[in-house]
């Protein structure tokens, strides 16, 4: 077997959230040591910090159990074309991103390999799947969580879990501290970043606008994507659909979502990431969300919660309105909108909730830096 290769770290990230996070910690790491070699899985922002990726990480971002099994094929090439790489080349650690159904069967491996595995983002196993807390204690050597009460769960193993922070407050500093003024009459309309979202969220996303124009004829609706292929495939939808003739006139915009987050007034958001986003940069949200109705029936069999928003979670109360599956429909996500519009009866309480959320999640100072000297603390 070949010995570890000490200056070669991995990092593994296998959604569009992911490729952002390990872009910032490779960044660190570079920082803190300017000898180190970062390879991994990961998207554009991970080659824009330097990572040489041998696997593109794009086209990856899979959500739902039928959607999964259609690509499970795939997912074993991949995995074992990933295992023979990493037998070959020795990294000194392996950084896995989230993405737990890949990453849990890498970890397995890397693990047997005698591989240093250090797990950052925790699979949400507070929520369904506990069973994957002894998995990972016994495949990982370390578990970074970005939620404080993330390393509970872990109290029973003895797998070394501690909270870092939440990547996204260092990331959306720029954009918190910038003197942006918001626009009272601007709505913002987040769809998500795949192509599966789109379809299930778009054309409800779109009606809930055709409602609020109705009523609020002033209110201007913005399409904000992360990507020209998305935003394509956004207006192809649109295309499709029958408009009344009152609809208002779309606008739409393309990789600079955090900018329009801060200049708007309110946003109805697919649930993810996003939303957190949302409520570190002070802009209200209903969030929605819909899904294959066989994905639907299997999570509510195994998910115990009684919200699926971070920020809800995070404070426990409701602070951004869900509307979910077949509650998700235009006519229920514009009445909730209605309530974040300046003078609405739940803006001022979101707006003091989105603020002690932020500092919940920045308690532990500059995230991807803590992440870092982890990595490269082999102790």
């Amino acid at each position: 077997m070949n010995d570890i290769s000490r200056n070669i770290i991995w990092i593994i990230a296998g959604e569009t959230s992911g490729d952002g996070y390990g872009a910032a910690v490779a960044m660190e790491l570079r920082r803190l040591d300017p000898s180190v070699v970062v390879r991994g899985m990961g998207g554009d922002r991970m080659r824009e910090a330097g990572v040489d990726t041998f696997v593109d990480s794009s086209d990856l971002d899979i959500i739902g159990l039928v959607e999964c099994l259609k690509k499970l094929f795939f997912f074993i090439r991949l995995l074992k074309r990933v295992e023979r790489l990493a037998a070959s080349e020795r990294p000194a650690t392996v950084v896995l991103i989230d993405y737990p159904g890949f990453n849990l069967q890498l970890a397995k491996r890397l693990h047997k390999l005698g591989i240093r595995v250090v797990w950052y983002v925790s699979p949400q196993v507070w929520a369904w799947k506990k069973g994957r807390i002894w998995k990972l204690a016994k495949y990982c050597d370390r578990m970074l969580c970005i939620f404080p009460f993330e390393p509970a769960c872990y109290a029973p193993t003895t797998l070394r879990a501690e909270f870092v922070g939440h990547p996204l407050f260092s990331i959306l500093r720029p954009w918190r501290e910038a003197m942006i003024e918001r626009r009272d009459d601007l709505v913002l309309l987040l769809p998500g970043s795949r192509r599966q979202e789109l379809r299930q969220l778009l054309p409800d996303f779109v009606q809930a606008a055709v409602i609020l124009h109705r009523v609020h004829p002033e209110l201007r609706f913005h399409f904000a994507l992360p990507r020209p292929a998305i935003l394509d495939y956004a207006r192809s939808i649109l295309a499709q659909m029958e408009l009344p003739p009152d609809a208002p006139e779309f606008q739409w915009s393309c990789g600079d979502t955090r900018q329009r987050m801060r200049e708007g007034v309110c946003a109805i958001a697919a649930s993810g990431t996003v939303t957190v986003e949302s409520a570190m940069l002070g802009l209200p949200v209903v969030v929605a969300y819909r899904t294959n109705p066989v994905t639907w029936w299997a999570a509510k069999r195994v998910v115990k919660l009684t919200t699926i928003t971070i920020a809800n979670l995070v404070c426990e109360k409701m602070v951004f309105e869900e509307r979910l599956q077949d509650e998700c429909t235009g006519r229920n996500l514009a009445e909730c909108a209605e309530k974040l519009l300046p003078g609405g009866s739940r803006r001022q309480e979101v707006l003091k909730d989105m603020a002690d959320f932020t500092n919940r999640l920045g308690a532990a100072g500059e995230v991807s830096c803590n992440v870092a000297r982890i990595v490269l603390d082999p102790s």
